[in-house]
């Protein structure tokens, strides 16, 4: 009934919902959409803005490069320079390299390129004097009047650019004769410092210079620029390489995944970049936080709105709640003390009127269906006795016929094979031993003869072994009970099982000699099955160990364990099923008997195994002062029951810790 209340919803929400659709869809609507104009408007201003920082700073790269050339220029006009006087050119350099810290290096060529004076902050006392005949930037000095280019690292650390003019002689301007060139290599330190200043870490703007070939010749972040190779992310340098524009921006996708806003101009005469990123979201905070203070707006709107909608529905609503209530005890068989109805002047006064007089009708209906539903659960009740009973023999009768065929069938079966089977391979076993001894006395008998023989006759004693569990499973004897020493049975057992050489057997048995009455036969062929299923599982070597325990209510359990491969879930429940197997050859009958001679001594098998671990069977078995009479059938509902494996643990006693069987006490005599 909750659930269907939810479902339709209470006539006030329904109010409440129309009001707010009403008059709130529209301020979502309108606001939504001014949030989304604002937002690009906002966005586009932010990139402008990125965009005209760059072509800004581009204007003063373009600037601080042409104040060196302009100096190199003056300086090669200067009283000197003309006449190629040494004396005077040096104290002319070192007066330009005094007043300008970022040339690095300043020398003079003659018109055959040989350096005729050269000086540095580097450099010796005696530098050695080079040749740039074959130099681009001789070359293009000399002819053009100027020359720039040829960015590298100095010392592989500063970024420096080389910088050349001509030498003119002022007396013959109209001519403009060349007389040499001078050329200075000027380092590129400061438009970094300039950017770090523009441009500091806690702005999360990061600006660059970068050549078209990638050399990145400023960073905000100066020590980006002494890096070894230091470039710009690949992905941005095709970005703005292959852009036509002098400048333009945009959003760019990082290979670590995240998004950055990109502006990029172009420096005049230089083909360097300015190249201006910042995160998307500080580039668009401004947007982002309009967008946050039009939404808060919003919902102060719709938090008014809807307490006026639910004053509103709650006054409209209220008569239809007291209906509800009413209409509530009437369904819960309450007809007394029925909640006043207001009889309003409008159509839910009329339908309280009439729920009026419906109630009083439904009461005297009701108390009629109450006896003759009384009446119907006495008569139901009998008949469902009745039928209960009449199943549960059904059921048994069933169940019984079904084994009683089932068995019929396999007995029938093994009646067939025993005859038709283990006569012929009685004849191939004397047939083989008759072969075996003419060769024998042949003298020296073919190693591959023997082992074809050994063949067959393993394959005998298989046939023979699946022949035996067939016979074992479909044949009914009477037992032949014998009351003992549990544990003595067990050391008699075991001191003849053949345990194969790579099997350690252990055996941990209960001081206190529990004794039963069992069929000796039977009890040994099961937990020979049992220890036999634990060799099989572990052909590389391991464990069996046999333990016993008396438990409470007159019971005693017998665990047969091993440390092999253990059983998956999904097969566990089936491995007492006749027939089923997970070997590739076997009948599946093995544990199917054990499970029958069990239940043939009143007493239950259970297992425990877990994956990779191992696997425990556990046999209970009545203690002789608590054994029905042989041939009894199951349990019945009278006899005591074997407790649940999960109630006990192994004992602790310290006389029942466990004893490794040496291997000479348990093997057979041949």
């Amino acid at each position: 009934m909750a659930s269907e209340s939810v479902r339709r919803g209470r006539l006030a929400y329904k109010f409440l919902f129309w009001f707010l659709t009403i008059s709130i869809a529209p301020i979502a609507v309108v606001g939504w959409q001014l949030v989304a104009i604002s937002q690009n408007v906002l966005k586009e201003e932010s990139l402008r803005n990125q965009q005209s920082q760059a072509v800004g700073f581009a204007e003063t790269v373009y600037s601080y490069i042409s104040t060196f050339k302009n100096v190199l220029a003056v300086a090669s006009k200067l009283e000197g320079f003309s006449t190629m006087d040494p004396v005077q050119q040096q104290r002319h350099l070192n007066r330009v390299m005094q007043q300008h810290a970022a040339f690095l290096e300043l020398s003079v060529f003659d018109l055959n390129g040989k350096e005729t004076l050269r000086m540095g902050r580097f450099l010796g006392p005696a530098p050695e004097m080079r040749s740039f005949a074959e130099k681009a930037s001789f070359q293009t000095a000399l002819q053009a009047g100027e020359y720039l280019g040829s960015l590298e690292r100095f010392q592989d650390l500063y970024p420096t650019l080389t910088i050349a003019v001509s030498i003119l002689d002022p007396t013959q301007a109209a001519l403009s004769p060349r007389k040499g060139v001078l050329l200075g290599l000027i380092s590129l330190n400061g438009l970094s410092q300039m950017l770090h200043q523009q441009f500091p870490e806690k702005s999360r703007t990061v600006a660059s210079v970068v050549a078209v070939d990638g050399f990145l010749v400023a960073d905000s972040n100066p020590e980006e620029v002494y890096r070894k190779n230091a470039k710009i992310p690949k992905e941005v340098l095709d970005v703005i390489t292959t852009q036509v524009s002098d400048k333009g921006g945009g959003k760019i996708d990082l290979k670590d995944g995240a998004t950055v806003l990109g502006s990029f101009a172009t420096v005049k005469d230089l083909g360097w970049v300015v190249y201006i990123q910042q995160p998307v979201e500080t580039a668009y905070l401004a947007a982002h936080e309009m967008r946050r203070q039009i939404y808060r707006v919003i919902c102060w709107v719709i938090g008014v709105t809807a307490l006026l909608a639910w004053a509103v529905a709650s006054h409209i609503t209220q008569p239809v709640r007291a209906l509800k209530q009413a209409a509530d005890r009437l369904k819960a068989g309450q007809f007394e003390d029925l909640p006043e109805m207001m009889t309003t002047n409008d159509e839910i006064g009329d339908l309280a009127q009439s729920f009026v007089q419906m109630s009083e009708s439904l009461k005297d209906k009701t108390g009629e269906l109450v006896h003759a539903k009384e009446e119907l659960e006495k008569f139901t009740k009998f008949l469902e006795k009745r039928v209960e009973a009449r199943t549960r023999e059904l059921k048994a009768a069933q169940d019984e016929l079904i084994k009683k065929e089932r068995l019929a069938a396999i007995g029938s079966m093994a009646s067939v094979v025993g005859h038709e089977i283990r006569n012929p391979l009685a004849v191939i076993n004397n047939s083989t031993f008759f072969i075996k001894t003419k060769l024998g006395k042949a003298g020296q008998v073919d190693p591959k003869v023997e082992k074809h023989i050994a063949i067959i006759e393993s394959e005998i004693k298989q046939a023979n072994g699946i022949i035996s569990e067939i016979l074992t499973y479909s044949r009914s004897r009477e037992m032949k009970c014998e009351v003992l020493s549990l544990n003595r049975f067990l050391e008699d057992l075991v001191s003849v099982y053949p345990f194969p050489p790579h099997i350690e057997a252990v055996k941990s048995f209960d001081p206190r000699d529990a004794t039963v009455n069992i069929d000796q036969d039977e009890m040994r062929q099961a937990v020979r099955n049992l220890i036999g299923n634990g060799i099989e599982v572990m052909p590389n070597g391991g464990r069996v160990k046999l333990t016993t325990e008396v438990v409470d209510a007159g019971w005693v359990r017998i665990d047969v364990g091993d440390n092999g491969s253990g059983i998956p879930p999904d097969i566990l429940e089936k491995i007492f099923a006749p027939f089923f197997t997970t070997k590739a050859r076997g009948t599946g009958l093995g544990l199917a008997v054990v499970r029958k001679v069990i239940d043939r001594h009143q007493g239950r098998v259970d297992v425990e195994s877990a994956v990779g671990k191992g696997t425990t069977f556990k046999i209970y078995l009545p203690l002789a002062s608590n054994v029905p009479a042989p041939g009894a059938g199951p349990l019945s509902a009278a006899a005591p029951k074997p407790p649940e494996p999960s109630q006990y643990s192994p004992s602790q006693d310290p006389a029942a810790e466990g004893r490794v069987i040496p291997q000479t006490q348990i093997r057979p005599t041949l």
